[in-house]
């Protein structure tokens, strides 16, 4: 894992601990049990003692999260095998990323509040993601300025062909 991927991870660590408004606690529940068994139908899910639910219960919590395209699906006799369509991470970062997305908004000049409480937040849980923080800043500044001196180039070559 790179320096920039540990910093990352860290600093979605600390959003992690917010309580997730996407999804309640029963979807949350059923969704570590598919993550953990990589897939079930409602029966092996109730039948496995972990989750303590009613079968109804589960079908409907499973039904859910399929419709919130969160899961898929495939029949299996009369019944449904339900997989995660997204590994753990890879749904954490998606709802972080919207998270953030939801606080930035759409005007940019009004983004910088939300940006204070970011660091401020970051600042009062550890001082030191601020570094891991300001690290990502600057690989991120690094591959912009990276880009748009690759588009600049390709540019230029474009407009030379065509002289």
């Amino acid at each position: 894992m790179s320096l920039g991927e540990c910093a990352m991870k860290r600093i979605l660590d600390l959003f992690r601990r917010s309580p997730n408004v996407h999804f309640g606690p029963l979807e949350q529940q059923v969704l570590s049990t598919l993550w953990a068994r990589g897939s079930a139908t409602v029966r092996e899910i109730v039948d496995d003692g972990e989750i303590k639910l009613a079968y109804t219960t589960v079908m409907t919590t499973l039904d859910r999260l399929f419709k919130k395209q969160i899961l898929n699906r495939v029949a299996e006799g009369r019944a449904f095998r339900y997989f995660p369509r997204y590994s753990r991470a890879e749904l954490e970062k998606a709802v972080v990323g919207e998270t953030i997305r939801q606080l930035l908004g759409s005007n940019a000049g009004a983004a910088s509040l939300p940006l204070s409480y970011l660091v401020e937040a970051v600042s009062e849980h550890d001082a030191g993601l601020l570094d891991d923080l300001q690290r990502l800043l600057d690989q991120k500044r690094r591959e912009l300025r990276s880009g748009i001196q690759a588009d600049h180039r390709s540019g230029d070559r474009r407009s030379k062909e065509t002289q």
